[in-house]
């Protein structure tokens, strides 16, 4: 069985790398230059390939991970295949480095899906195999596969960080999370995801302890859970002990941390080079965002079900006050917390453009229309995580708020991360709704292709052809 499940993931991962290489090669044959933020990302690793690693491009806001592993392995493969160096740093070759970086994400979601579900029976290994493929397909991240773009090597180092910390090697997983933050300044997030994720588990532990010292049943309903454990996090971590304990527990990630702050004082901010259009801000309805994303992507395998809308309505009908209070705090922080990047409205090259286009900037209410889709949007998120603990759910809402909510520019790419941690911890879904997902993806990304390969244009005043993308 167990031949049979390596033969059958072996296959998965030789025709998904396949299929990625026809692909790559089209893009590369269509799109031959570096292109958008590439121009700046391809340019800095030809310096670095030519041994110039004092020069830096301003425009560039992020430390130099992706340049610095790029040369570290085309450079080796040029010698040992005698290649000339206009061929080693080629815009074409160093987009392939992000092909390797997504087989090693197929490698690692897999892994993740094992570990993580390793307790559950009725995820099979059919299931979990079609799952990490599922994942790997996931649109925003398989299309800047293609390109040369931080966003593959990103994922992968921190997926390998995630991976390593459920291992409980976390030496290992704080230097991952180190290499991280070098491809991503935010990834320090994920880095606390790692340390809170031990946190959460040890206090969980405790708290189950003393819930069956006392003889009390654990409290019922998600925010009277939330707000039992909120009161005995802050109680347990009161105590020097446990403090002392948790810090002894977590400290490969606090010297991370500790690092990065010591950069951030230093560097005088988080960005690196041009900091002019990467101001952040309290944008609460980019959390928002994220929930809706989140719906528009896994309903096929999550959400879509006859009975998930009447759940949410008899939730609402058992608590009408709370919702009626969470409605009203949405329509008041989207009123008053809603910051639109000039970006967003100035590049008609990306999605996000006509979106906020042709519904919010062209109805004045859109916005606030839109509060009741980002509350079921969210009771799903949160109904689908249920299955873990109080104390991780706090954990991982405080990374996802730290992620989302200072971000000014609306970008897809910023979700990559929080959306795939999300789905690796709930429920594997059945081969079906995998299946349905898997289509779902497959035909947004054939979508999305077409429109970048196929579907170009010109501005007036420029002679360079545009596409669309993400």
């Amino acid at each position: 069985m167990r031949v049979m499940q390596d033969g059958l993931f072996s296959a998965v991962v030789s025709g998904g790398f396949l299929l990625s290489c026809l692909i790559y090669s089209r893009v590369t044959r269509e799109q031959r230059t570096p292109y958008m933020d590439e121009i700046f990302h391809v340019q800095q690793a030809q310096l670095y390939c030519a041994g110039r690693f004092r020069e830096w491009d301003p425009m560039i806001t992020t430390l130099p991970g992706l340049y610095l592993v790029s040369i570290g392995i085309v450079k080796p493969a040029a010698w040992l295949l005698g290649w000339p160096a206009s061929v080693v740093c080629s815009a074409a070759m160093l987009r392939f480095v992000n092909l390797l970086f997504s087989v090693g994400n197929l490698y690692l979601l897999y892994s993740l899906v094992c570990r993580i579900h390793y307790k559950d029976k009725g995820a099979t290994s059919f299931k979990k195999i079609l799952s990490a493929f599922t994942l790997s397909m996931f649109p925003v991240l398989y299309f800047f596969t293609f390109l040369y773009y931080t966003d593959a090597g990103s994922t992968f180092f921190v997926l390998f960080s995630y991976f390593m910390c459920l291992c409980g090697n976390h030496k290992t997983a704080a230097l991952l999370s180190f290499g991280a933050v070098w491809f991503r300044q935010t990834n320090i997030i994920w880095t606390l995801f790692c340390g809170g994720s031990l946190v959460a588990e040890r206090v969980s532990d405790a708290w189950t302890a003393e819930l069956k010292d006392a003889r009390q049943a654990p409290p019922k309903g998600s925010l009277s859970e939330a707000a039992r454990g909120v009161q005995f996090l802050i109680k347990h971590l009161m105590k020097f002990t446990n403090l002392k304990a948790l810090a002894f527990l977590t400290w490969p990630y606090l010297v991370v941390i500790f690092t990065f702050v010591v950069f951030v004082v230093v560097n005088g901010g988080i960005v690196v080079g041009d900091r002019s259009n990467h101001e952040a801000c309290l944008n609460v309805p980019q959390l928002f965002y994220f929930f809706a994303f989140t719906l528009a992507f896994s309903f096929p395998c999550l959400m879509l079900s006859p009975g998930r809308i009447a759940d949410f309505i008899q939730s609402v009908w058992r608590q009408p006050v709370r919702y009626l209070l969470l409605t009203a705090a949405c329509l008041l922080l989207v009123w008053q917390c809603t910051h639109v990047h000039k970006y967003l409205l100035a590049d008609n090259r990306h999605y996000t453009f006509y979106i906020w286009q042709r519904i919010f900037q062209k109805h004045a209410l859109a916005k606030f229309v839109a509060v009741p889709v980002y509350v079921f949007a969210g009771w799903n998120v949160l109904d689908e995580l249920k299955g873990k603990s109080v104390f991780w759910n706090l954990m991982f809402l405080a990374c996802l708020l730290a992620a989302t909510i200072p971000q000014k520019l609306l970008e897809f790419r910023y979700f990559i991360l929080p959306y795939l941690i999300y789905r690796l911890n709930v429920q594997v879904p059945s081969v079906p709704r995998l299946l349905l997902e898997l289509t779902l993806y497959g035909a947004v990304n054939a979508v999305t292709l077409h429109l970048f390969l196929n579907r170009t244009f010109q501005w007036p005043d420029s002679e360079e052809t545009q596409r669309f993308m993400w």
